[in-house]
This record gives structure tokens, C-alpha cells and sequence, in this order.
């Protein structure tokens, strides 16, 4: 190389490091069992085990992991509790929470958004799907499954466990455009789905969902599906208004 050759780039560590995953479940099996689904994924690595929602919360300090997937109920702190505990202590770019669950707990999903889940992972999931919900939430995307969307915060809400308040004046700041797209967000339609629906490119539609976060001050999709419901942007049943 010649003294004034350009010098490559180093590269990105953050890019290049396998994406660090807490488990936190009391079921010593099925933690195994995620265990040996992430040791064939190259860039995961498991760096911890927790048996109830309090050793998640302290190994989660001494770990720093980058995703946590948490069961709900387990003895004495669940993991509603626990989720909530991390992401009020987490700093600006902490760890992600990927809540596994079941259909039958519409009341604790809701409340799992609330505290700040990056999303859901149903426990009939392939590991494939395990793996790739992982990627997911840890690269700031949320993870919420249109089935899960509809007919868990819709019923939710239906039942009256986060009753609909004044919308937030924060709503005020938002396009009309802006508006149909938060709408559709709050259903569970993905990117390309709100591009289809509105006749936009998907480009366009990626820069409406970061203008929506910006605007409504939410941490990612998963928060602003809350914020939708909580907000009356979607009334319950048919998804809109």
C-alpha cells in the first residue's frame, strides 16, 4: 500500500457482534429447549438463563443483553413486572423484550405492550421464527403479528382493561397522511400492506412511520399500536374508524 493509498474503513463492531439474548422462563426444559434452537443461529448468543422475572431483572444488569425473551407467568415477579422493571431502568438503546405467549391472555399482552414489549412470539412458533423474532426486535423493528394485533389489543381494549381517554394533543401534529398510516400501523398491517392500501411507495411509507414515531414521541411500532388504541385512533371490532 502506497503512503497515500486510502485507508479501509474499520469495521462496525456492533455490525459484526452476534446479537446478545437473555432467556427468562421457569420452565427448565423449555429454556433449554430455546437454548439449543439459538447455538445454531451464528450470530446469537445466549448469555443467560433466568427462572422468574426478578433473576432477569438482575441478570439483565450483569449481562447486558440485547434482546430478552420473556415468559409471562413465572413465580414471584412475572414477566409483565420484570419488563416493566428493565425498561424504566434501561438506558437509550437498551435491550429489547420479545414476550412469549399464547392467545388466551389478552389482558396481560396489553399490559406487556404497555411496559414497553418490542413484541410477541407465539409458544406454538417454529425456530425459525424464533430466530428471525430475535433479528427483529433487535434492530428496532417491532414484532406484531396482524392475528395478534386484532384480536389481543382489540379485545383489550373491548373488555375495557385500558379504557379509550381524551386523545393526546400529540395527535395534532400529525399529516393527514401521517394519520391513515398510524391507523393502519395500529391494525398490524406491515409496510407493504400500507403501501398497497394507500397507493405509496414502500419508501415512502417507512419515512410516515418515522415521522409518526418522532411526532408522538413512541419508542417503535409496538408503542404505537398502544398509543393508537389508548388514543381512539382505532375503535375496536372493525380495526377503524
Amino acid at each position: 500500500m502506497t503512503a497515500d493509498a486510502p485507508v479501509p474503513d474499520a469495521p462496525d463492531a456492533d455490525a459484526t457482534r452476534p446479537v446478545r439474548v437473555l432467556l427468562a422462563d421457569d420452565q427448565d426444559l423449555v429454556r433449554a429447549g430455546f437454548r439449543i434452537i439459538l447455538e445454531t443461529a451464528p450470530d446469537v448468543v445466549v448469555v443467560g438463563e433466568a427462572r422468574d422475572g426478578l433473576e432477569a431483572v438482575a441478570l439483565a444488569a450483569s449481562t447486558s443483553p440485547d434482546v430478552i425473551v420473556m415468559d409471562v407467568e413465572m413465580p414471584g415477579i412475572d414477566g409483565l413486572e420484570a419488563t416493566r422493571r428493565l425498561l424504566e431502568a434501561a438506558a437509550p438503546g437498551g435491550p429489547a423484550v420479545l414476550v412469549l405467549t399464547t392467545f388466551g391472555r389478552g389482558e396481560y399482552l396489553f399490559r406487556a405492550l404497555r411496559a414497553g414489549a418490542s413484541g410477541f412470539l407465539l409458544k406454538t412458533s417454529s425456530p425459525e421464527e424464533l430466530i428471525e423474532a430475535i433479528a427483529v426486535v433487535h434492530r428496532g423493528d417491532a414484532l406484531l403479528a396482524p392475528e395478534l394485533t386484532r384480536r389481543v389489543v382489540a379485545a383489550a381494549i373491548a373488555e375495557a382493561v385500558v379504557p379509550v381517554i381524551v386523545p393526546s394533543p400529540r395527535l395534532a401534529a400529525l399529516t393527514d397522511r401521517e394519520r391513515e398510516v398510524l391507523d393502519r400501523m395500529a391494525t398490524g398491517c406491515s409496510n407493504a400492506e400500507i403501501a398497497r392500501d394507500l397507493y405509496l411507495g414502500e419508501a415512502t411509507v417507512k419515512t410516515h412511520v418515522s415521522n409518526v414515531l418522532t411526532k408522538l414521541g413512541l419508542r417503535d411500532r409496538t408503542a404505537a399500536v398502544v398509543f393508537a388504541y389508548e388514543n381512539g385512533v382505532v375503535v375496536p371490532g372493525d380495526g377503524h374508524r
